[in-house]
């Protein structure tokens, strides 16, 4: 009796291997789904997933630097025909940048506040010349951060459920992540608008102002998903084509007018000035109610951030996306240094009580030589893509 136990000791021994070797699997699948970006190869294609779904899939610095070799990789291999970046839980595609990690280590002066900026513009940057076709499917809050990883490749998804902003006025920073590249380029004086006043536009707006290039129901993105990945080799051509026919089946507010529409005319007047000044001397004369509430909007504003977007999109809109990135980056630096971004963090994000006092307060004490000064090159220090 006691040698047939002995036996099937190691039997035992081997079995309690096992059990702990599946317990590790098991672990290792629960902290994968628990990782705050998922990077996973299906079919042809590269699939990034946004994975903070409790932060709206705000990105922080460590998703950034999983995300940036990856695309490098898929963008070399030629089994890899298309990257697809999506988001997690519904309400976000990504609602920005990690803002209060900036924040708390701006306040301490951690290097995080270079080499997150760093790390974001570089992968912006990567997006906007990767050889592959990149399909963004921007379901839900896109702003900020999210707009960098979405609008600078070849196919943005909207969907019913889209709400774009860049509301980064409003916090004492600059609508950046290569804003002053693609807002300037959008028709009329739209970008110009949507930059100083934060403006939020939704589901098919955000189609018809040339953020996105299809329009797609939200319920069906997954069903769109599966046949991207299960494209054989695909062109861009191709890619484009079933987009294309998603694109054309969808209905929902088909009819629906673009909501600027009726705006366009004095938007395209009214912020076609050179300076914040004269944009709001126009509004005070126009005296519409729709530039009676744009003006009340840019008077929340921050005065330097609304001096430094204004020159950020006029230098922007004859520079490449590369000029416009390290213009960028120095603008990140100063505002860093600044006053301003971490007072619009307490009241907007912090504290919630929504009255930042700006110093400046008024754009009259918002100097020239001021603003000349956050556009300076930072030698050494510049940002190298």
């Amino acid at each position: 009796m006691a040698g047939r136990a002995l036996r099937a000791l190691p039997r035992l021994r081997a079995l309690n291997r096992l059990q702990v070797i599946f317990q590790h699997l098991k672990m290792s699948k629960q902290t994968d789904s628990a990782a705050e970006v998922l990077l996973e190869k299906k079919g042809g294609a590269g699939v990034i997933t946004l994975n903070r779904p409790k932060a709206l899939n705000a990105l922080n610095l460590p998703m950034i630097q999983k995300i940036y070799p990856q695309l490098k990789t898929w963008e070399q291999d030629p089994e890899t025909f298309l990257i697809i970046i999506k988001g997690t839980g519904g309400k976000a595609f990504c609602a920005g940048g990690d803002i209060r990690a900036i924040t708390e280590a701006g306040k301490v002066g951690d290097k995080l506040i270079q080499d997150f900026f760093i790390g974001e513009y570089r992968l912006n940057n990567a997006i906007g010349t990767c050889k592959k076709p990149y399909v963004a499917l921007i379901d839900g809050i896109t702003m900020g951060g999210g707009v960098g990883v979405s609008v600078h490749g070849h196919f943005r998804v909207a969907t019913e459920k889209t709400v774009f902003a860049m509301p980064e006025t409003a916090i004492g920073l600059f609508p950046d992540v290569g804003g002053g590249y693609f807002l300037p380029r959008l028709s009329g004086k739209i970008g110009y608008y949507l930059a100083l006043t934060g403006c939020r536009l939704k589901g098919r707006d955000v189609l018809k102002a040339g953020i996105a290039t299809h329009f797609v129901e939200s319920e069906k993105l997954p069903a769109l998903e599966k046949d991207l990945i299960a494209l054989k080799s695909p062109s861009k051509e191709k890619i484009a084509d079933l987009l294309n026919s998603y694109h054309m089946k969808c209905t929902i507010d088909q009819e629906k007018e673009f909501s600027l529409d009726e705006h366009m005319e004095k938007i395209n007047s009214l912020f076609s000035a050179n300076s914040m000044e004269e944009i709001v001397k126009k509004l005070k004369q126009d005296g519409s109610p729709f530039a009676m509430k744009q003006l009340e909007t840019i008077n929340k504003m921050s005065p330097t951030s609304l001096k430094l977007t204004l020159r950020q999109l006029r230098e922007g809109s004859s520079m490449s996306l590369q000029e416009v990135l390290r213009m960028e980056y120095r603008l990140s630096q100063a505002c860093m240094k600044g006053h301003d971004f971490y007072e619009g963090v307490r009241a907007v994000l912090i504290d919630k009580d929504q009255s930042p006092k700006w110093k400046p307060a008024a754009l009259e004490e918002v100097s020239d030589e001021f603003v000349d000064n956050c556009f300076k090159p930072l030698g050494n220090d510049d940002l190298k893509l």
